[in-house]
């Protein structure tokens, strides 16, 4: 193993990181098609503290615009309902006594457009934040180097090894923000 593994293994795992809270946002990001993820950052007053949705209640999908909240406790169930209006879904929630339920209304062509902007300048965050990720890894490498940790030919091979890591992750945001606009574009 040489001195340069260590630096582009840390930069893949915070690449990594990056992606998954990338393709979390977008999961997020609410298409006219109901998901569970829309719902996965609700917090509920449950129980005298935020909880997540999550732990008090099962998400289901079971219609394509209907989100469902079955509490696991049914005492719970005025709280989630509170909880998902203060999310502002875009619809209101229903509470039949057992199950609370969203029924997301259809996505018109302007908010259509708009969530195709709010999702390329979010992109484009992450492209930037990689970008910084592979600044500070070269960085590093070249303290190695003055440090004598690292020749200069492992700095040239280090510095090589950053950018076609840095190239790799920046393709799989673009292949994400495709993903999600054509998504966005054609539900």
């Amino acid at each position: 193993m040489s001195n340069i593994d260590p630096i582009v293994s840390q930069l893949e795992a915070k690449m990594k990181d990056r992606i998954a809270k990338l393709n979390s946002e977008y999961g997020a990001m609410r298409t006219g098609r109901a998901s569970p993820q829309i719902v996965e950052g609700v917090k509920v007053e449950a129980y005298g503290q935020l909880v997540p949705l999550k732990q008090v209640a099962a998400v289901a999908v079971p219609e394509a615009r209907t989100i469902e909240v079955r509490p696991w406790d049914p005492s719970v169930i005025g709280d989630i309902e509170k909880a998902l209006q203060k999310a502002d879904l875009g619809a209101m929630p229903k509470n039949d006594g057992k199950v609370v339920r969203v029924n997301l209304p259809p996505m018109t062509e302007e908010r259509r457009k708009d969530l195709v902007k709010v999702m390329k300048r979010i992109g484009e965050e992450y492209r930037v934040a990689l970008r910084a990720d592979r600044h500070e890894a070269i960085e590093r490498a070249k303290k190695a180097e003055k440090s004598k940790e690292l020749t200069q030919d492992e700095l040239r091979t280090a510095e090589a090894k950053i950018q076609k890591v840095t190239d790799q992750y920046i393709a799989l945001v673009d292949k994400e923000m495709a993903a999600k606009e054509k998504e966005l574009v054609t539900v």
